[in-house]
């Protein structure tokens, strides 16, 4: 949704909610949502939908780190987690990648904004009409194949089996595609265990301006997540093809014995908890997470108790210092 769409929403809301508290009731409040439907009609886009297809290669410019080598072992700041949700992720260990049965697991859609790879999207048609059917978001190694459903069907039964891909539906809202997930598969929101859990949903929001993909996403969870966390990722598009499937994931011995064991940390065990402490000075409860630790407010909470360390000694962001 542009700018002027998200305007008019505002106009609406805000329009109607007054009105309906003043003292010309029903009447006023037909009027003013009339009118805000005539402000909405007035400055919509000139032009709804956008070409999509294409390949399109990631600029990990956002959070670079996380989307290249991967975050800290223990750093869920900005993560409206729950207390649950945090105890679940500092049990995990990285170590469970290496098991083979865990090697191919792949990730939950959301991944395709978290991971560092481009994506190649098309388009499904009618043969008939021409209409398309399904917009398509390639795989890759890690992550399945993504069908975004634009014929109207609806979501499956919430007993219907969740799969990798999840289940995607969208519509246009003027030149913005507008997605819903559902039945995804449990996973992770972040690449050191951060969970969520089959009962997750995901928004997105493609903004296409030139030669630029904008992916904005809301993943909303009962289990694990006290609010919506959101996620953006910037992608441009590419003369140069990617393909629509990546490599196939071959399971191998990578140090792991198979005997049934699941790495893990016991509660309170976890040794990489302190590590952004010790490095940046940066206090527990930021590193552990939670919903107000999204917000610039939270800062203030630690202004005086947080001391600077005299050097940046890991990922400081520039050459290093002779």
């Amino acid at each position: 949704m542009g700018a002027d769409g998200v305007l008019v929403h505002l106009v609406r809301i805000v329009m109607v909610s007054r009105l309906r508290s003043t003292v010309f009731g029903p009447l006023a409040s037909r009027f003013c949502l009339a009118l805000a439907i005539l402000i909405g009609v007035s400055v919509a886009p000139a032009r709804a939908q956008v070409e999509l297809s294409g390949s399109w290669a990631a600029r990990n410019h956002e959070d670079a780190m996380e989307r290249g080598p991967g975050p800290y072992a223990v750093d869920f700041t900005g993560l409206p987690l729950t207390d649950d949700a945090r105890e679940k992720a500092l049990s995990y260990s990285a170590s469970q990648l290496g098991m083979i049965e865990r090697q191919c697991g792949l990730y939950p859609p959301h991944y395709v904004a978290l991971g560092p790879f481009g994506i190649k999207i098309w388009n499904e048609t009618d043969p008939i009409t021409g209409a398309t059917v399904a917009w398509k978001i390639g795989a890759w190694e890690d992550r399945a194949t993504t069908t975004i459903w634009m014929d109207g069907r609806p979501h499956p039964s919430p007993n219907a089996p969740h799969e990798r891909g999840g289940f995607t539906t969208g519509t246009w809202q003027g030149d913005t595609l507008v997605t819903y997930t559902t039945h995804m598969r449990a996973g992770v929101i972040r690449r050191n265990g951060a969970p969520n859990s089959d009962q997750a949903t995901m928004t997105s929001y493609f903004f296409r301006n030139g030669d630029l993909l904008t992916l904005l996403i809301a993943v909303e969870d009962p289990v694990y997540l006290t609010e919506p966390y959101f996620i953006s990722k910037s992608f441009q598009l590419d003369s140069a093809p990617i393909r629509p499937i990546g490599p196939p994931c071959v399971p191998g011995y990578e140090g792991q014995s198979g005997d049934g064991d699941v790495p893990h940390y016991l509660p309170g065990t976890n040794p990489s908890v302190d590590e952004l402490t010790t490095l940046y000075h940066i206090p527990r409860e930021a590193i552990l997470g939670g919903a107000e630790t999204m917000y610039p407010d939270f800062r203030k909470t630690m202004k005086d108790r947080y001391v600077r360390p005299e050097k940046c000694l890991r990922n400081c962001g520039g050459p290093p210092r002779q």
